[in-house]
Formats: C-alpha cells, sequence, structure tokens
C-alpha cells in the first residue's frame, strides 16, 4: 500500500513538472503598463481567445491539465502575473490593477479580437480590472471559486487574521492557510504540492498582493461589464455563496457549483472541470 502510495506522489509531482516544461518551453513575453516583463505562453488557433490567469501565489503551471483540452479547439493563453511565475519582480505595488494591466497587455499582444477571460481566486477581480482596459474584445468572464459575494469587502478583523500570520512567518503560516483550501477528500500529496509551491514564493511580493486584494471593491468594476459573467466554483465554502445578491447588481451573472472538491478544483478534478468550463464557454459563445 505505501508503494502504491508513492508512485501516485510520483506521478503528481512528475504530471506538473511536465506540464510546467511544456509551458515554459513556449515563452513569449510583453511588457506591462508599468514596464514590467510578463511572461506568457500560447497554444493552438480558433476564436474565441481563452486567456487562463492564476490566482495568488500561483503561476501558469496551475492550468496544466487545461491547456492540451482546450487547445484542440481554441486560442488559449496563459500567462505569469507580475511577482509570479517567471514573469518580472520589480513592481512596488502588486494592486488588482496592475496586475489587470498585464491581462490586458497579454491579450493585446496576441492579437485577440474575441476574448473570455478565466480568472483563479483573487483573479475574479482581476479579470473585472482587465475587462475595463479592452472591453471591446471581451465576449465572456469565467470566474473560478472566486466572486462569491459581490458586496463583501474584508474587515480589519480579516485582515489580521490572514495577513499577520504570513508577517511573522510566511512558510510556516501558509501551510495551514493553503491546506484549508482541500476539502477532506484530496489527495495529500496534490495539497502538499500546492503547500511547497506557495511556500516559495516571495513573502513581501504575496504579502503586498493580498493586502491590495483584500481593499479592492468589487462593485466599481461591474459597471463596465457588458458580457455574462459565470462564477464556477467549488462547493467547499457554499456557504459563502450569495447568487441572489450578485444577480441584484448583474443581470448577466450566473453560478456553477461542482460538488466534492476544494478551491483548485481545475487540478482536483480536471476531467469535471473541463466539461463544465467547455459547456459555459458554449453558453457563452452560443
Amino acid at each position: 500500500m505505501k508503494s502504491k502510495f508513492l508512485v501516485i506522489s510520483f506521478l503528481i509531482v512528475f504530471i506538473v513538472a511536465a506540464g510546467l516544461t511544456c509551458l515554459q518551453a513556449n515563452n513569449k513575453t510583453v511588457i506591462s503598463k508599468d514596464g514590467t516583463k510578463i511572461v506568457y505562453s500560447v497554444f493552438g488557433k480558433g476564436e474565441p481567445t481563452l486567456v487562463f490567469v492564476h490566482g495568488w501565489c500561483g503561476s501558469r503551471a496551475v492550468w496544466y491539465k487545461q491547456v492540451p483540452y482546450f487547445a484542440k479547439k481554441y486560442k488559449v493563453v496563459v500567462l505569469d502575473l507580475a511577482g509570479h511565475g517567471a514573469s518580472g519582480r520589480q513592481r512596488k505595488a502588486y494592486t488588482q490593477e496592475a496586475f489587470g494591466e498585464d491581462v490586458a497587455a497579454v491579450v493585446n499582444a496576441v492579437g485577440a479580437k474575441k476574448v473570455i477571460l478565466i480568472g483563479h481566486s483573487m483573479s475574479g477581480t482581476i479579470i473585472l480590472e482587465a475587462n475595463r482596459l479592452i472591453k471591446n474584445k471581451v465576449i465572456g468572464l469565467i470566474a473560478v471559486d472566486t466572486l462569491e459575494n459581490f458586496e463583501y469587502m474584508a474587515t480589519p478583523e480579516d485582515k489580521i487574521k490572514y495577513i499577520e500570520p504570513l508577517k511573522k512567518d510566511f512558510v510556516k503560516n501558509s501551510g495551514p492557510f493553503m491546506r484549508d483550501m482541500f476539502n477532506k477528500n484530496a489527495d495529500p500529496k496534490l495539497v502538499e504540492l500546492v503547500v511547497r509551491n506557495v511556500a516559495r514564493s516571495n513573502p513581501k511580493i504575496a504579502i503586498n498582493t493580498m493586502e491590495y486584494y483584500f481593499d479592492t471593491p468589487v462593485i466599481p468594476l461591474l459597471a463596465d461589464v457588458n458580457v455574462p459573467l459565470w462564477c464556477l466554483s467549488a462547493d467547499l465554502w457554499q456557504q459563502y455563496q450569495h447568487p441572489e445578491i450578485n444577480s441584484k447588481y448583474l443581470k448577466s451573472y450566473h453560478l456553477r457549483i461542482i460538488p466534492g472538491v476544494g478551491h483548485f478544483l481545475m487540478i482536483e478534478a480536471p476531467d469535471e472541470f473541463n466539461k463544465q468550463l467547455e459547456d459555459i464557454i458554449n453558453q457563452i459563445t452560443k
């Protein structure tokens, strides 16, 4: 039993490493508005262009299970936001607005005319920021396990709870923070792989990013949304979902839940995630 567990562990690490190598072999760069170098990769052909944006302390590698699936039919773009992955790290303020500029720079660089922006976690707000800049090109927005309640704003108590432990010891305290994002049935080796990747992040950039994320209101960004906005979410924190609130602000809002998975649903249940995401894309493009 132990040997089988070890084999599964090594397979997970190998698959993720292979996915990252594939993405890195196709590196392209563009300069964001503030001069920061943004690294991205492009796969496949076809319209619309799907632009996948990772979350906090992530990279384009998190989409390694989506790239080959969707590149068969669409042009697929994955990028490393500033301060993440292979992109530049000289930015002083890692704001959601600046990240939106990163996404817009990549979309403009690839010459996409019809775009669906897909953002995980904190990138739900980032794709809203990007939409303001390139909304003439955007035909749909898909927020992955985020934007549960448009009215929510982090309280001072929230900021203390989540940020202060990271300031004290980022490597030690980011572990429990990330493990809470998986349900009890998640593969423990997959969980630890994500935990280790986050622990390797630059603490200063990670904390700066989280501070600005907590201070970014969603509602003002909705004024520029004139396309469908879908939320594809896990049921881990379903008690925080408030579709009745969100629908008040955006008639084009839709929510879909995938049961039995945690925050990283795209790697925990990639087959089901890809199936549901493809159906949402078809709903947007029909």
